[in-house]
């Protein structure tokens, strides 16, 4: 029935831009929601697979170096002499997990015990404005110079909260480096590892299965416009080349531009760019997106790529994939640590196209590996959120049945972390590290992430089983809590990400009930 629909609609599109359909509410088809995984299909298995080890060396080498060693974790060495296995290596990942929960909580203590330091100098300053009778006054002009204690206490409380406190820098405002700490100073191994960085990508020729490798595990800010440009496959390895396809991509951008931008309110493509202009004020960060200039660099590379995928058109979701592109590429030519309030309209107009056309080029070569999300009633989406769902029946039942039993649907949460990838769950330092690794992964973006998700959803196991009430399980599941993540959670959620997907990507058996 879908087939023949798709073929009787398929002519009709060509040439035009398709209906819009919502990001938050999907559009459900019954008779496509039924036939989405038949019985005896098998799901997808990665394109690449491990060879046989048998040291723990070779298994790192062959993991797209899915995680450093750190300081503690020399005890795992001693599995080296072992026959590598999938319980093994769930197990190395499980200790790896444990590691950066420990190291989380030891950076957890840090903070507080320097926000005491904080408050105590907080105090002390506030003591001595109340000893200095220039700065306080009494509680009424009619108290002499020996007022009571009680007063002169409330005088004291009076000024010290008006003296400017030290505030610490929010986490949630994070367009800082994503991959690094807050102090723009880098640790010894983060300058390792940009020099790792550097060497290879100073070579004629960049080996980009070594640059895959390296930046599974994040790209330091310096290097990451270059890296993701590689990575995506917008520029060629051989460095000699890479000038002269950057001009010949920006110019054929820009032929884009002008040869269809002046129809964005003709008849046929008025409703898509009407969808457009609503969409990009809900974009994140909040900041950038209320720039005029940012608008309307937007509304071009969405209505351009539109135009130029008639199968699909624009779709809500498709708007914050940009995003990612245009800040790295931003921060190519500024020196800010923090883009957040950076008025992006004081770049020079060349290097403003410069980062329009890269941002279109590398959403466009994103897009081209998952399309069928954005397809007619989006059935690339519909597949995967049900591919999520037997997945979490294997790996945590409990939750799985928990969510069965309030009659909680899968979709009803899981399609937007489909269709925005997760952008709307994680703030946008969190969706820059994740594209590092996705962009390292064999199908990142349509593979992986599927196992992303599925970590992501037990992440939250203790707080899920506590709500026993379906609209507060939607909620929550809709609202999670991560406006504080940070670099050490993202690491932890890839960590088991990657443990997943090797017990199951290649195991149908284990996969399927």
């Amino acid at each position: 029935i879908f087939s023949g629909m798709w073929d009787s609609l398929k002519w009709k599109a060509l040439g035009t831009i398709q209906h819009v359909y919502g990001a938050q509410h999907p559009p459900f088809d019954p008779l496509l929601h039924g036939t989405l995984i038949k019985p005896g299909s098998k799901p997808p298995t990665t394109p690449v697979k491990l060879k046989k080890v048998s040291t723990f060396q070779e298994f790192e080498s062959n993991t797209s170096d899915a995680w450093d060693l750190g300081d503690d974790d020399d005890e795992l060495l001693a599995i080296a002499a072992e026959n590598l296995n999938t319980e093994v290596v769930m197990e190395t990942a499980h200790k790896v997990i444990q590691n950066h929960s420990k190291l989380q909580e030891q950076h957890k203590f840090q903070e507080e015990h320097l926000q005491e330091e904080k408050q105590v100098e907080s105090a002390e300053l506030s003591s001595v404005a109340c000893g200095d009778n220039r700065l306080v006054k009494s509680v009424s002009e009619g108290h002499t110079s020996s007022s009571s204690d009680n007063a002169s206490e409330n005088s004291c409380m009076q000024r010290s909260q008006s003296l400017p406190q030290t505030s610490t820098p929010p986490l949630v405002s994070g367009m800082a480096d994503y991959n690094t700490s807050v102090t723009p100073a880098l640790t010894e191994r983060e300058a390792s590892r940009l020099d790792k960085f550097k060497q290879l990508l100073a070579g004629p020729n960049t080996d980009l299965e070594e640059l895959r490798k390296l930046s599974w595990s994040g790209i330091p800010k310096r290097v990451r416009p270059i890296a993701w440009k590689l990575l995506s496959g917008y520029l060629p390895a051989n460095v000699d080349r890479r000038e002269s396809t950057l001009q010949r991509k920006r110019k054929e951008y820009f032929a884009f531009v002008e040869q269809y931008y002046d129809s964005r309110n003709d008849e046929n493509h008025q409703d898509t760019y009407r969808q457009i202009h609503i969409d990009i004020p809900r974009m994140s960060p909040e900041v950038l997106r209320l720039q005029p200039k940012v608008t309307e660099i937007f509304e071009r590379i969405l209505f351009i790529w539109a135009i130029r995928h008639p199968a699909s058109g624009y779709v809500q979701g498709i708007n914050d994939l940009v995003t990612p592109f245009f800040i790295v590429f931003v921060c190519e030519y500024i020196e800010e640590e923090v883009v957040e309030n950076f008025d992006v309209s004081s770049l020079p107009e060349e290097v403003l196209q410069n980062i329009e056309a890269d941002s279109y080029w590398c959403m466009s070569k994103l897009l081209d590996g998952i399309q069928d999300n954005y397809t007619f009633a989006q059935p690339g989406i519909q597949k995967k959120v049900k591919m999520l769902e037997e997945l979490v029946s294997r790996i945590d039942e409990q939750v799985h049945r928990h969510l069965d039993q309030h009659e909680v649907k899968y979709l009803q949460f899981a399609f937007r972390w489909m269709n925005n990838l997760l952008m709307r769950e994680v703030p946008l330092r969190c969706t820059i590290r994740l594209w590092d690794t996705y962009q390292s992964e064999p199908e990142g973006f349509s593979h992986f992430h599927l196992y992303v998700c599925a970590a992501f959803l037990v992440r939250w196991r203790k707080e899920i089983l506590e709500e026993k009430d379906f609209q507060e399980l939607l909620i929550f599941l809709q609202n999670l809590p991560t406006v504080h993540w940070g670099n050490e959670e993202i690491s932890v959620l890839l960590a088991e990400a990657y443990r997943l997907k090797f017990a199951f990507a290649d195991a149908p058996n284990h996969y399927k009930k």
